[in-house]
């Protein structure tokens, strides 16, 4: 037989899978249960609408941020962890994903790997990237002539909002296999 959820007594069953007696306290608790259980699943549909709902009201600005967020991640995991730009030993510490050529400068090198690299807090936000050491340690990795394509004009891109979501999704699965 089985035992009443909330006085504990054992009840002959009513109906099939009941978990209350017929006590009045009982059958107020299994109400109270039921209430419960229905605000739980009323919340579960909401978060599950508002979820829809946030996608729909999303700008191309929210899915370039939440791209860069994906990018910098994979930058910091695929790299030496060393910074570029002072040669410090990342290992353990909170470091950036340092543009060479700025965002604002040159967006259109905004999700260019090569012009990404691990650097430290201290170079990338007080040292405005140091970018005279960053230079001549980007010449010795990939080469001058790639540093002065980088620096050279660029063309600017603009992506689509589908094209931002299928970026972010490569990056997402990039950065899982990394982390395996």
């Amino acid at each position: 037989m089985p035992r009443c959820r909330n006085c504990k007594q054992t009840f002959e069953q009513y109906e099939f899978n009941n978990k209350f007696c017929k006590e009045l306290d009982c059958q107020v608790q299994k109400g109270m249960y039921k209430l419960e259980k229905k605000k739980k699943q009323d919340q579960k549909e909401w978060k599950a609408r508002k979820k829809v709902l946030k996608e729909k009201v999303k700008t191309k600005s929210d899915y370039l941020k939440e791209l860069q967020v994906v990018f910098n991640t994979f930058i910091r995991l695929s790299k030496e962890q060393t910074c570029i730009s002072c040669g410090l030993d990342l290992r353990g510490r909170k470091y950036d994903a340092g543009h060479f050529r700025s965002v604002g400068n040159c967006p259109a090198l905004r999700f260019e790997e090569v012009n990404v690299w691990p650097q430290c807090v201290h170079c990338n936000q007080y040292r405005s990237g140091n970018i005279l050491n960053y230079r001549k340690r980007l010449v010795d990795l990939i080469g001058l002539e790639e540093v002065e394509r980088l620096e050279s004009k660029q063309e600017p891109k603009q992506y689509s909002i589908p094209e931002l979501i299928l970026m972010k999704e490569d990056y997402k699965e990039r950065v899982r296999k990394l982390k395996k």
